[in-house]
């Protein structure tokens, strides 16, 4: 026990001097998988390891979903005898070294969970007064990802909590991209620009796009349009090395596909962390679809790293724009309602100047732009003509536009 208190100590004081959290693993929003929407507490190391395979042969990691998160549950009883933490050896029997070892050899990264509180949200052990000791434990075994949550943490102060914990990884050696799971509660998003690389700003997303009553829970999670609504305004905070987080994705779990699409392109737009959520073992070809598109990916994964901005809303129809890198900027329909919408795009109605953020400019008046349409094909076509379309109920357009002449 001795040694153990000198270990922490030592850790303690290493940390005072690096107090900052580890540069240059969220340039661009993390990409992964977690297991709590699908599967709650149903977690084990056997179906963690055919996750890991699904994620490769899908080709989902060539994708970029390279992280694989074990949420909450993967915990023993109690911590060891020397107050580690320890997972529970009948769901993980080869011990979670081995699992990450696993992990890695597929050319993935392994994440995992814990509590700022005394306990997690399903009661198993938290990291409250043991933040060293398992930061030092996720280091030995392997961990590249901690999300961090907020249950039972009455009279816990958050950004002490959330800065301890970073200075706990840092201290413990190893790079660990830290997922700040505060749900927006104490607004993270004015203070944890330094502390994390990704943080909450809502409560929990459901299985339900805008209507509350297509919840089958006994509690009230957020449907896919609040958790929208909730981070739409946020944009200035957001940027390469920190991100904000509207939750993980829904899609693949239930919902339609024109609800799964318009999900997956808002949080593209938003420059959200993709965090699968889904049975990628078993998913559906429409679904593969969807998870698979590098051209709406790359929307997401933009070196720029700018959060889109909605420009304007008409009836439920919502207009959204994103600048690019090289000078593009992607154009975005949301059909919020429950019928197609027929839309005229006149683009010299949209000239202006992202002052919030990116300071580009659109430059409709001046500049001609050629507009793929990422999700239905056809054509390209440019900007100098007014276009009509129809936007799907509950789904999106969503447009590349690429500068090739000046007016």
């Amino acid at each position: 026990m001795k040694r153990i208190f000198l270990l922490c100590a030592a850790l303690c004081c290493a940390a005072v001097s690096q107090a900052q959290k580890w540069e240059g693993l969220a340039d661009t929003p993390p990409m992964g998988w977690s297991s709590w929407n699908k599967f709650a507490c149903n977690v084990d190391e056997k179906m963690i390891r055919e996750i890991a395979d699904a994620l490769v042969s899908s080709g989902l990691a060539d994708a970029g979903y390279v992280y694989l998160n074990i949420d909450d549950c993967w915990h023993a009883a109690e911590r060891d005898a020397d107050g580690f933490p320890q997972c529970d050896p009948e769901r993980f029997p080869s011990g979670m070294k081995a699992l990450a070892d696993y992990v890695h050899a597929k050319g993935l990264k392994l994440g995992i969970y814990s509590d700022a509180g005394c306990k997690t949200c399903a009661l198993r052990f938290g990291s409250l007064g043991h933040e060293y000791q398992d930061a030092l434990q996720y280091a030995r075994w392997g961990i590249d990802y901690l999300k961090y949550d907020w249950c039972n943490s009455e009279n816990v102060n958050p950004v002490g909590a959330y800065t301890l914990m970073r200075d706990a990884l840092r201290a413990a050696g190893r790079p660990i991209l830290f997922s700040i799971c505060e749900w927006g509660t104490n607004k993270p998003w004015e203070w944890a620009q330094e502390v994390g690389h990704l943080w909450r700003t809502t409560q929990d997303i459901g299985l339900a796009f805008s209507d509350p009553a297509d919840f089958k829970v006994d509690w009230r999670p957020r449907t896919v349009l609040e958790n929208l609504d909730s981070n739409a305004g946020l944009r200035r905070f957001a940027g390469p090395g920190h991100w904000n987080d509207p939750d993980m994705l829904e899609v693949g779990n239930g919902m339609s596909v024109n609800q799964d699409r318009a999900h997956f392109t808002m949080w593209c737009m938003m420059a959200a962390p993709l965090i699968l959520g889904n049975d990628v073992r078993t998913m559906s070809d429409e679904t593969a679809a969807i998870l698979l598109d590098r051209d709406v990916i790359a929307i997401d994964q933009d070196s720029l790293g700018v959060q889109g901005l909605r420009y304007e809303t008409d009836n439920g129809l919502e207009v959204w724009f994103k600048p690019l890198a090289g000078g593009d900027w992607a154009f975005c329909l949301l059909n919020r309602t429950l019928e197609p919408r027929r839309y005229m795009i006149d683009w010299q109605r949209f000239c202006f100047t992202d002052v919030e953020v990116s300071q580009r400019s659109t430059d409709f008046d001046k500049i001609v732009y050629e507009g793929r349409d990422l999700w239905f094909g056809g054509k390209p076509f440019r900007t100098n003509r007014v276009r009509e379309v129809v936007v799907p109920a509950e789904d999106v357009v969503l447009y590349r536009l690429t500068p090739v002449k000046k007016k």
